[in-house]
């Protein structure tokens, strides 16, 4: 039987972490610009007129301060326990990343929808895709995606989901599109394979990075060592979620 509403409880409870921050969700927008058709930008225009994705990026974190959308609050994450997929585990029927993801890009599709479904249906997707390729974002069941997992950070109290949002980001002090340019150089055959993958595919390769992510043991405070050894794997991350992000927005948007 599906558990509802108290595993998103036990999950994240109510520390709901800012998945990359806005420096790491400004990346994705700006690299999926970088990667849209013609099409897409005309019907993005028609749309959103001159909110750009890099602002729309941020707008689902804006309006957890607004009561009206707190049942959006864990659409942020998708959990699935080592040894699981998407498929097999018990799913919280109040959505998570993974199914809105999917119902987004319906909302984008269909005629029938209105111009503010779809608008919000673009803010949603381009900070959810980014959502869903911070690893830690992908929880295992146990530790509320890491929030429970107190160190510090160069010396700072910290967690390590909290280090995989933002402060190996704001570490290296790049703004959003300087790190975007450093990035986004992908051969035309990882682009066309990277938009390709499904989601299943998508949340398989954040489990995969655990045993990297948690390799902490003995470590009250990491810092440089820790993000030399993870730093390539943010770039990696940022760099899929926006081209991933273009492909859905390329084969979804019409105006």
């Amino acid at each position: 039987m599906k558990r509802i509403g108290f595993l998103s409880a036990l999950i994240f409870s109510s520390v709901i972490a800012f998945a990359w921050g806005q420096t790491g969700h400004r990346v994705v927008g700006k690299i999926a610009e970088n990667h849209l058709s013609k099409k897409a930008k005309e019907a993005l225009f028609c749309l959103m007129e001159n909110e750009s994705l890099v602002e729309a990026s941020t707008w689902m974190d804006n309006i957890k301060s607004d009561s009206a959308y707190d049942h959006t609050h864990q659409w942020h994450y998708v959990t699935i326990p080592n040894g699981k997929d998407y498929h097999t585990c018990d799913i919280d029927k109040g959505g998570d990343a993974y199914e809105t993801i999917n119902r987004m890009i319906a909302v984008l599709k269909n005629k029938e929808t209105s111009k503010q479904e779809k608008v919000e249906a673009v803010r949603m997707l381009t900070h959810l895709v980014g959502d869903i390729h911070q690893p830690l974002h992908v929880g295992n069941g146990e530790d509320k995606g890491g929030n429970s997992v107190k160190v510090k950070w160069f010396y700072k109290n910290s967690n390590l989901h909290r280090i995989w949002d933002s402060e190996m980001l704001d570490s290296k002090q790049f703004s959003y599109s300087e790190l975007a340019e450093l990035i986004d150089h992908p051969s035309e055959s990882t682009l066309v394979q990277l938009q390709k993958d499904n989601m299943d595919v998508w949340v398989k390769e954040a489990m995969d990075l655990r045993p990297q992510i948690y390799d902490i043991e003995g470590q009250e405070n990491l810092s440089y060592e820790y993000m030399y050894k993870n730093w390539a794997t943010v770039k990696d991350q940022l760099l899929k979620a926006g081209i991933r992000l273009a492909g859905i927005l390329n084969e979804a948007l019409d105006c």
